[in-house]
């Protein structure tokens, strides 16, 4: 006699044992089977228990989670691969990044001071044309206005962290000198390169850009060649008050007087005459000249701030190996610091004022080029130099603004150029060349020249 157990499909689906229906069958000789409730078991041997439907939908809720957190992170992944590849990857000067490790690995081993500083220049070059990237990047999203404040901003990091790292070396004779050769650099070779690549690439018409905010910077500069000029003046007539004190008294009363003032023209820059500023470019867009531009940025506003904060950082590190072999380069090299603090150090710190000034006016975005150059030079002679001299009155070290005669005629001489260039709001190809031509002058001028200084 054989006993078999059936189960109802229906019932098991329900999941609820108490309507599962077990029958037992007595098969007789005969095949015909009999019913007894005793022949009933609670459970056989061929029966699956299903969860509750309560546990079931916990269980799909938790695997549903797992997948959207697998995807998520896959995502996440994805991200970080396209943000590394495109600021990282994505640019033939990047192959100099590794030269950047190799100035720490020689400094650490060596005391070849030359190769220590060459290496460190070349590995600083790259970061300061990808923090002029993140810069532009970030730019999307702020508008022109902003966007040539920000490329301004963090285009001197580089000049700002090499100066601290000078000024907490005692070397505040680098620090001036280097600042004076970014404001050359930027106003004569940033500008001229952006004037000249614009012009070839539009010479069948003169560029345009905004005449009022170009004049407005002129103003500033001439302001802080004032500024430099008055201390230089006192020191060589000798009509100090208090010989070897007025001279330093005079020069951080007026760095104070030019932070109040950069301070000021930003407040009028970006919140007051905010129409002033308005680029030709967007004023042609808003009148229906001109198509808007669909570009859009490459990477995400917290990823332009993530590579920002690291850029800047990796700089900071190379700037005190890059500050520390100067003088050791300069004797190795039989090259006067004041040509290397002046024309070499800009070149680096200068790389991302480059790259972006000559992209915006292949673009026909001379406004942004104009921000980008001139901005940077009024940002340094009105914020970094006096914000320097402050910071050295703070930890007891006594840097003024004579920058000595020979420096000041050459910001002076420089100013005066530029501010001719600019008064007609027009750019071409011509007045690119001659401001490249007067920077090589410049630079002549600075490797025959010996620092009365020292």
């Amino acid at each position: 006699m054989e006993t078999r157990v059936e189960v109802k499909p229906n019932l098991i689906a329900s999941g609820s044992l108490d309507d599962l229906s077990l029958t037992g069958k007595m098969h007789s000789p005969n095949g015909r089977g009999m019913h007894k409730p005793e022949d009933e078991v609670p459970f056989g041997p061929d029966i699956t228990f299903h969860q509750s439907p309560e546990s079931t939908l916990a269980d799909v809720h938790g695997s549903h989670s797992r997948e959207l957190q697998a995807t998520h992170n896959e995502m996440l992944v994805g991200i970080i691969f396209k943000s590394i590849r495109l600021v990282v990857f994505s640019n033939r000067l990047n192959l100099l990044m590794p030269f950047g490790p190799l100035a720490i690995l020689v400094e650490k081993l060596t005391d070849h001071h030359g190769w220590v500083f060459a290496m460190s220049l070349l590995g600083i070059m790259p970061l300061a044309e990808r923090l002029g990237y993140a810069t532009e990047q970030l730019a999307f999203y702020t508008g022109d206005t902003v966007g040539g404040l920000l490329n301004a901003t963090f285009g001197n990091a580089t000049e700002l962290i090499i100066s601290l790292y000078a000024l907490k070396s005692g070397m505040t004779r680098v620090v001036q000198l280097s600042l004076l050769g970014s404001i050359l650099s930027n106003m004569l070779l940033v500008l001229g390169c952006a004037f000249l690549s614009g012009g070839i690439v539009f010479h069948k018409k003169e560029q345009v850009f905004n005449k009022a905010a170009a004049t407005v910077n002129s103003g500033l500069l001439l302001m802080a060649v004032m500024g430099l000029l008055f201390p230089a003046v006192l020191h060589y007539t000798h009509s100090e008050v208090h010989f070897g004190k007025s001279e330093l008294v005079l020069s951080r009363f007026s760095s104070c007087v030019m932070l109040v003032a950069y301070a000021a023209y930003l407040f009028f820059q970006l919140k007051s005459q905010r129409s002033l500023y308005a680029s030709v470019n967007e004023d042609e867009v808003q009148s229906g000249n001109i198509s808007i531009n669909d570009e859009s940025a490459d990477i995400s506003k917290w990823e332009s701030v993530i590579w920002l904060s690291v850029l800047t950082a990796w700089i900071s590190i190379l700037s005190e190996y890059l500050v520390g072999a100067i003088e050791g380069a300069s004797t190795s090299w039989k090259i006067p610091v004041a040509f290397i603090s002046v024309i070499l150090l800009p070149l680096v710190g200068n790389a991302a004022e480059h790259g972006s000034a000559i992209m915006f006016a292949m673009k026909d975005k001379l406004d942004i080029s104009l921000g980008v150059a001139i901005g940077s030079s009024t940002q340094i002679s009105m914020f970094l130099i006096p914000f320097c001299v402050v910071i050295a009155w703070i930890i007891g070290i006594p840097m003024d603004l004579n920058f000595q005669l020979f420096e000041t005629a050459a910001l002076f001489l420089t100013v005066i150029v530029v501010a001719l260039m600019l008064q007609e709001g027009t750019a071409n190809y011509f007045k690119g060349l001659m401001l490249v031509l007067c920077y090589l002058i410049v630079a002549a001028s600075f490797y025959v020249h010996v620092d009365s200084s020292q």
